[in-house]
């Protein structure tokens, strides 16, 4: 359908999930997760298909949860119930968690393709994909955890390890396709105008292993983290992520965002890194 935040089609062996808000630099709106799973889900019906690539339309992978309104609304929600309820803000986020978590459990490899802005929850869609590939102007990050938020699939540490999962958290630092590739967080970096063709050409690689023994490996590696504490950890960063955003410091950036505007709040939680991305690396 033209107005699904979700676009699916086949090519070969290859299937393709596109985020489908290109407006809205592919943000988070309702539907978009229930429907990436539906689209894995899909992908792994068809016999025909042995590599799904996970991709956005227009000028970005995907821009996080859109937000525009969110303060409100939900002071105007807390408003009407009395308070706000920590077990139904789990429930709301972790159904997303699992939408998001249909990439790492598809029998199918997934290869992400990431260009533009890939923030927030956007990441979430990335990091459960098995491979990531960047252009290498795109950037990736969790900018969230500066404040008003957590990684609710919480894939950061597992993919990264302790010490950069850790400047990535604290600091809420985004990388660029290079640096991604440098600390082991992205398979390959090229400029943007070969990035769907380097995918494409993998991925068809890729194709030629029989699905059998891509879902076996895919599950052998799959194992090990999850036998590393993965699903714990990450109902901990959803219960957090609903935390978040009603500290004292959380709710007095809510009333910012109300009072002046969403993308004004963002930029002052932005500011002081604002050129840190920039920087020579030494």
């Amino acid at each position: 359908m033209p107005d699904s935040p979700i676009d699916y089609s086949t090519r070969g062996r290859l299937a393709f999930i596109t985020l489908n808000r290109p407006e809205r630099l592919n943000a988070i709106g309702a539907g978009m997760t229930a429907g990436l799973r539906q689209a894995v889900e899909r992908a792994n019906s068809e016999h025909d298909v042995r590599v799904i690539i996970l991709r956005g339309a227009g000028r970005a992978f995907c821009a996080g949860y859109d937000l525009q309104g969110a303060p409100q609304a939900e002071a105007n929600a807390q408003e009407r119930t009395g308070g706000w309820d920590p077990v139904a803000d789990y429930s709301f986020m972790s159904e997303n968690v699992r939408n998001f978590m249909s990439l790492w459990e598809s029998r199918k490899p997934v290869i992400a393709q990431v260009h533009g802005w890939c923030v927030g929850g956007g990441t979430d869609m990335a990091l459960c994909s098995d491979l990531i590939f960047m252009a290498d102007d795109a950037r990736i990050g969790y900018p969230p955890s500066r404040i008003w938020g957590t990684p609710t699939t919480n894939m950061w540490v597992f993919r990264l390890g302790l010490e950069n999962a850790k400047r990535i958290m604290l600091t809420g630092e985004s990388l660029d396709g290079p640096e991604a590739v440098r600390l082991g967080l992205a398979s390959k970096s090229v400029p943007e105008d070969q990035l769907q063709g380097e995918v494409e050409t993998f991925a068809e690689k890729l194709a030629t292993t029989p699905s059998n023994q891509l879902a076996m490996n895919k599950l052998l590696v799959n194992q090990t983290y999850e036998n590393m504490g993965l699903r714990t950890t990450q109902t901990l960063g959803t219960f957090f992520d609903g935390i978040a955003r009603h500290t004292p410091e959380g709710l007095a950036w809510r009333d910012l965002a109300m009072k002046e505007g969403f993308q004004e709040a963002v930029r002052q939680r932005d500011e002081p890194w604002s050129d840190y991305g920039s920087r020579p690396r030494e």
